[in-house]
């Protein structure tokens, strides 16, 4: 068996765990209850018709001039008839009124349960998945798509699928009693009901294909509702007065949806009233032909009325069990995205070595290319470095260079499109991905702000340890947050953010210490690599924190992005990148002799310290 197949096998196992029995006796009783909300619609119209019979025979057997004496009621057997059939219309509709207050109670348990593991399938699978699958657009689409709907429908399906149960068992009994009357009733019942069937499926489709491709519209939308309605935008937003742009362009996207909605909504239900008035007039002709047999003698006035009363909620059970149908079949194309989503192929596992044949040899890029899934040019081209331990490498380039790239590479984030990148003479895809990462500290410049504890903050760079109280302290000290976390009210127990009660924003610098804590975390690391790392510091933190650096990876593979070149001048190796490929390479002292674009970078930022 192929590992995606696994995969699937284990995403269908995950939905299942959780309290089986549990979910066994709930759905036996909805399946019950369902018989039960089924049946006894007829019973309740059999027993209604049984009452106005007994009435009638009672009536004519009541002497004209007695009037309401309560004594002879109670002493008349006609009397007594009726009155045990009200009480047992009476108990009828009780139980009906407590099986529909159940069915709706179990309705609630399945919505909890259900959603919550389709939610969870849907993060698992998330969790298998690359980053360029997360970074490219019409994937994003498909997530967002089965995440907005997907965890709602699988209940509708299910819901809609015992509904077709209970409206079907209800037609079987209301057939049952109808084709005593005349079997050409029971189908004038079953065709009654087309018209609505009809309308609902026809346009099915249309709203699914709607919803589909308008996926990036609906998409912009929640975007720009998050700009417009979350802290870390609001500053900006206010600032360069773009609230009534934004709020204008969320506008316009929403009359566009709501043109279309507005006119398929309209097709429908045009083609509902249309088609719908052949069902009303057969029902009234149903209910003409059964007044015509009762005035003619053929059947009694109770039985009239039943057979009415039948009538009007057959043609209600026909018309909810094709609607039902016809909602499943929609509900099934919206879980189509669902299922699309989970049968996203994964990345193949590769590799399972843990260690090297040449440990001393280090870290090598040999002619590494890369281009970006879609992109018209490649990101690196041809890049080749070799960092022994203990040294220290910096790279150095314009914005969108490939830095940065080249450092998700290293971390197997993504995958050379050509060359080789080797770590102790092995290649980096041989190498088990979890041991791999494990041997990584990274911060990326555009690290994630969790709005969680300090200490969690910390933590995350080391899962085991993620709680690990006194490893946070250590990480702290060696990323020089210590001093500032001792100055919050909670210590490392402080809430992060303003998502949350008592958050306490931080400033960019401290953020960023907390990123390089973070990074310390994994003392299994030895290879450590700083992307920007002090740029919201200033001066004197900048220099505390890299001589502190220096220091720490006295033993480890470094490499350091930056743009301050006081910083980049005390690494070992140095490598200008260029439009994804490396233009000049050496130490401090060899690049400003070659008088290259390194040396007039430094010289230009120095200039600005004179």
């Amino acid at each position: 068996m192929n590992p995606h197949r696994l995969q699937q096998t284990s995403w269908r196992r995950s939905a299942l765990n959780g309290k089986p029995l549990q979910n066994l006796h709930l759905t036996l009783a909805f399946v019950l209850l369902t018989v039960a909300a089924g049946v006894l619609p007829a019973a309740i119209a059999y027993v209604g018709a049984q009452i106005v019979d007994a009435v009638v025979a009672a009536s004519r057997a009541w002497p004209a001039a007695a009037g309401f004496d309560l004594a002879a009621l109670r002493a008349h057997p006609d009397a007594i008839t009726v009155l045990e059939l009200v009480l047992r219309e009476g108990v009828l509709v009780a139980t009906l009124a407590a099986v529909q207050r159940a069915l709706s109670f179990c309705q609630s348990l399945l919505r909890a349960q259900l959603g919550q593991r389709v939610n969870v399938m849907i993060l698992e699978k998330a969790l298998t998945l690359s980053l360029a699958q997360f970074e490219d657009a019409e994937f994003y689409d498909k997530l967002t798509r089965a995440r907005r709907e997907a965890s709602s429908r699988p209940l509708a399906l299910v819901i809609k699928a015992f509904g077709l149960l209970q409206n079907g068992i209800s037609l079987a009994s209301f057939a049952a009693l109808l084709v005593a009357f005349s079997p050409w009733a029971v189908a004038v019942l079953l065709l009654a009901g087309l018209p609505a069937f009809i309308a609902e499926t026809k346009f099915s489709g249309d709203a699914f294909r709607l919803f589909k491709w308008r996926s990036p519209e609906t998409r912009m939308q929640l975007y720009l509702e998050t700009v417009l309605a979350r802290e870390d935008h609001a500053k900006e937003v206010k600032l360069y007065g773009l609230g009534a742009r934004l709020l204008q362009r969320y506008r316009e996207i929403f009359e566009r949806l709501y043109r279309e909605d507005r006119a398929l909504t309209l097709r429908r239900d045009s083609w509902g009233f249309a088609l719908g008035l052949f069902g009303t007039a057969a029902l009234y002709g149903a209910y003409a032909w059964i007044a015509l047999e009762a005035i003619a003698g053929l059947i009694t006035l109770g039985q009239m009325t039943m057979y009415l009363m039948l009538f009007r909620q057959g043609q209600s059970s026909v018309s909810a069990g094709l609607s039902a149908i016809g909602g499943m079949y929609e509900d099934r194309l919206y879980l189509s995205t669902l299922y699309d989503y989970l049968e996203t192929p994964a990345e193949p596992v590769a590799g399972g070595h843990v260690s090297g044949p040449d440990p001393a040899d280090g870290l090598r890029f040999e002619h590494v290319g890369f281009c970006y899934p879609g992109a018209d040019r490649p990101a690196l081209e041809d890049v080749s470095l070799h960092v022994k331990r203990g040294s220290t490498l910096a790279l150095v380039g314009e914005n969108g260079s490939g830095k940065t790239t080249l450092i998700k590479l290293l971390a197997r984030l993504y995958q050379p499109t050509s060359g080789r990148i080797l770590l102790d003479g092995r290649d980096l895809r041989e190498w088990d991905e979890q041991h791999l990462r494990a041997r990584i500290g990274v911060i990326f410049q555009d690290f994630a702000r969790y709005q969680w504890l300090v200490g969690e903050n910390i933590g995350a760079g080391d899962e085991p340890s993620f709680e690990d109280e006194a490893r946070w302290r250590e990480a702290a000290q060696k990323g020089r947050a210590e001093a500032f976390i001792a100055t919050l009210p909670g210590g490392y127990r402080t809430q992060l953010g303003k998502w949350f009660k008592e958050g306490r924003e931080l400033s960019g610098g401290q953020w960023q210490k907390i990123a390089l804590s973070r990074a310390f975390m994994r003392t299994s690391a030895d290879i450590l690599v700083l992307d920007e790392p002090t740029a919201a510091m200033d001066a004197q933190a900048e220099a505390e924190i890299f001589a502190h650096f220096r220091e720490l990876a006295r033993d480890k593979i470094a490499i350091l992005i930056s743009h301050r070149f006081s910083t980049v001048r005390m690494a070992d190796h140095i490598a200008v990148i260029s439009e994804g490929r490396i233009t000049e390479q050496g130490d401090h002292a060899s690049l400003m002799a070659q008088d290259g674009v390194y040396a007039r970078l430094f010289s230009l930022q120095a200039q600005g310290y004179r």
